[in-house]
């Protein structure tokens, strides 16, 4: 065996006799095998088989039927539905159905939560997730995602409202998202700090790849659809004039929010997706998207934020509420929402000014 070779057979070696597993990952870090923490491993590892499915249909969306382009129908979000987004919807009722550990499934393609009744006497968490974030990309062979959160039901919710879940993102015990790319990644917290695992297909399962990732103070990047610049507020206009003046900065964005967030998790800097004059909530759901992502940025040492309070502060008034965001970095985050606290300031100062001028 020459040289070259003997480094990747002992690196491969030493991989599979150190590999961590997702499942088993999550009973380390609890440092329990209570029952709790058997459930939401157990939980972690239906969300890992999800998307095990979904990175299989992917991995052969031009060659099937049925798999690219929309079915004719909106969401609840008044968005067209691409068929990949009822597939991945479908699949995780289906790996959750019949696993007796979550009472309900609440997603931005479904209207209402969907309950399972042969499960909620036991089950008492609660699974929300965006099933294909950045389904756009599917049709034409970009990086997509899922992410997702789990929550503990709160009261009897006899009613099935899912009103219990109209609180804020702190209530949240885990959150992460998957990375559907070259390779398929899956990003994790419950708590104790942010975690990725990477999916072996030749064992079917996602082995630990990196441990408590911690996000730079301060990255090159930032991350926004300038396409949208004259529609927003002044402030964030005033934040992309200083960073086109300024060297060091470079933007990155591919329109899939599960990637942009990787690549800024990883290399630091901030992700943007700021409301419009004419839609100031924005257009990212906060129990699906916003809150899951800055529960997992801030265990990773970052912030997220609206611009005027922390998402996870926040309390949804609807279970398809949205939010802006900014997202990342602490350092960048804060500079951004100092140019919007910068034209408050100023603009009360100018209020004052104008109440003081005789009549």
């Amino acid at each position: 065996m020459s040289n070259v070779e003997q480094p990747f057979v002992v690196q491969e070696q030493a991989l599979d006799r150190d590999c961590t597993t997702l499942s088993r990952h999550v009973l380390q870090q609890l440092h329990s095998f209570s029952a709790d923490a058997q459930d939401l491993s157990a939980i972690m590892n239906r969300i890992a088989l999800a998307a095990k499915l979904i990175a299989r249909r992917l991995s052969r969306a031009g060659l099937l039927e049925g798999v690219l382009g929309f079915t004719g129908d909106v969401n609840v979000q008044g968005e067209s539905v691409k068929k990949m987004d009822v597939y991945a919807n479908d699949v995780f009722i289906s790996v959750f159905k019949q696993s007796g550990l979550v009472c309900r499934l609440a997603s931005e393609e479904m209207e209402k939560p969907y309950y399972i009744p042969e499960n909620c006497p036991i089950g008492r968490y609660t699974l929300l997730y965006d099933p294909i974030d950045g389904s756009s990309n599917v049709d034409i062979n970009i990086n997509v995602g899922s992410i997702f959160a789990i929550r503990q039901q709160e009261g009897t919710d006899e009613n099935q409202t899912g009103g219990d879940l109209l609180q804020n993102g702190r209530k949240q015990i885990a959150a992460g998202y998957v990375l559907y790319g070259p390779s398929t990644m899956l990003v994790y917290s419950i708590g104790t700090g942010v975690h990725a695992f990477t999916l072996d297909p030749s064992l079917g399962e996602f082995i630990l790849s990196s441990e408590n990732i911690q996000i730079p103070n301060h990255g090159p990047i930032y991350s926004v659809n300038e396409g949208n610049f004259w529609q927003w507020e002044e402030p964030l206009r005033d934040y992309i004039r200083y960073v086109h003046r300024q060297e060091g900065y470079t933007a990155r964005y591919g329109g899939a929010l599960v990637g942009d967030i990787h690549r800024i998790l990883f290399q630091g800097g901030v992700f943007l997706y700021p409301g419009t004059v004419k839609k100031p909530e924005g257009k990212l759901r906060l129990l699906y998207e916003s809150a899951p992502l800055a529960f997992l940025i801030e265990q990773a040492g970052g912030r997220a934020s609206t611009g005027t309070e922390d998402i996870l502060d926040v309390v949804p008034n609807a279970i398809h509420a949205r939010s802006p965001l900014l997202i990342g970095s602490k350092e960048d985050v804060t500079l951004v929402e100092s140019f919007i606290q910068k034209r408050a300031w100023d603009e009360d100062k100018n209020a004052i000014a104008r109440s003081r001028v005789p009549q």
